[in-house]
């Protein structure tokens, strides 16, 4: 660079420098012109937008006084420094772009009264070299406020799914989950199922991303190995489950009952780690399945709920309807399923058995005609005969 060139630059630096000020002013008047978005944000955000404005115009003329050769690869991200992370959540990186759009064409629009004479178009080429850089900057900025924001919600939405486990108050729910922006849509259920494993971040953002495309609204952690979603707004949680599959891990999935809103939703988280902890007594179980299918294997492992549903809405309701269904069913149980053994045994006709097995199924809920249900109705048996409770019409919880 020759001495005329170099003292053509500091004079067309000192030029900038001195309209620092005068030129953010311009530039925040135009986007309050030309951008609608921009008129409607608050004072504050409005003079941090002026900061950044200012500072850029520094940046530029720290840009133009490195040089071509000494310059660095990237602009500094300090350009941004000048205002709060928040306004990362209220301007988009789009309309961040909007934004120095219009601060470059102020610029530029000037150049002719910025520039020291002859410099014109070398300033002219410098800003758009620079409005490039920056615009890289920005798009950094906002990636590192994304991946922040991402990790910081993974943690939140942990300690809400922990919480929510262990049973904590609705306040300590209701509060988190509204950091997260849960607006609580009815019905609520949980499904459980094995996480895919990896970072938790692509985990959770897979979750997201197939709940946006059905419609349901989610929160969800990774607890352990198990991957745990609440769903909400879901009319059918099951199938909306089904639909997030892909997210889970091998495995069995399963679905807690659906319950009114969040503050409720400990019982079905509950449900849904019962029934996976006793899936793979099911090998055959649908994926995903519901909590209530695996009743007779979760009262089997021990869980306490389980054996309090067969008891008062299985083997209670048998009871309630009085002592000829139990009875049938024993003798259904010792003939192996054999409905005319049964009759024999019973000493009635082959239909007055067909009647009381529909019967049992219109009362519980269970077909003693299907495997499966028959199972279920045995095991409830089982636990109603080991409750002295169950003995007698049960209206206990």
């Amino acid at each position: 660079m020759d001495d005329q060139t170099a003292d053509g630059l500091a004079a067309t630096l000192r030029r900038i420098e001195r309209s620092a000020g005068a030129l953010a002013t311009a530039s925040v008047a135009r986007m309050d012109e030309s951008l609608a978005w921009f008129r409607s944000l608050p004072a504050d955000q409005r003079a941090w937008v002026m900061l950044v404005a200012q500072a850029g115009v520094r940046s530029l003329v720290e840009f133009m006084r490195q040089g071509p050769k000494t310059r660095p690869r990237e602009v500094s991200d300090e350009v941004f420094a000048a205002a709060p992370r928040a306004l990362a959540r209220s301007i988009s990186l789009q309309q961040t772009v909007a934004l120095i759009q219009v601060t470059i064409d102020v610029v530029e629009e000037h150049a002719g009264q910025l520039a020291a004479p002859g410099e014109e178009r070398d300033l002219r080429e410098e800003v758009l070299r620079f409005s490039r850089e920056i615009a890289f900057s920005a798009a950094r900025v906002y990636a590192r406020a994304a991946e922040s924001r991402g990790s910081w919600d993974a943690r939140l939405q942990a300690l809400l799914v922990d919480a929510l486990l262990r049973g904590d108050s609705t306040d300590t729910l209701a509060s988190r989950a509204a950091a997260l922006g849960w607006a609580d849509p009815p019905p609520v259920a949980v499904a459980v199922g094995r996480s895919p494993g990896g970072e938790v971040a692509p985990v959770l953002h897979t979750v997201y991303r197939q709940a946006r495309r059905i419609g349901v609204e989610v929160i969800s952690g990774v607890h352990g190995d198990r991957l745990v979603v609440v769903l909400g707004g879901a009319a059918d949680p099951l199938n909306a489950t089904e639909k997030l599959i892909d997210a889970f891990g091998t495995g069995p999935v399963v679905v807690g009952p659906a319950v009114a809103s969040l503050d409720e939703a400990t019982e079905s988280a509950r449900a849904a780690l019962a029934g996976f902890r006793a899936a793979p007594a099911w090998p055959d179980a649908p994926r995903p399945v519901a909590a209530a299918a695996l009743l007779p294997e979760r009262a089997l492992a021990g869980d306490v709920a389980a054996r309090r549903a067969l008891r008062r809405d299985v083997y209670g309701a048998l009871v309630r309807a009085g002592g000829e269904l139990i009875e049938t069913l024993d003798a259904f149980f010792a003939a192996g399923g054999v409905l005319e053994s049964a009759a024999r045994a019973l000493f009635v006709h082959p239909n007055t058995v067909r009647y009381r097995l529909r019967r049992i199924g219109d009362v519980t809920g269970f077909s003693p005609l299907s495997p499966r249900d028959l199972f279920a109705l045995r095991i409830a048996l089982t636990v109603g005969r080991l409750d002295p409770r169950g003995s007698t019409p049960p209206g206990d919880a």
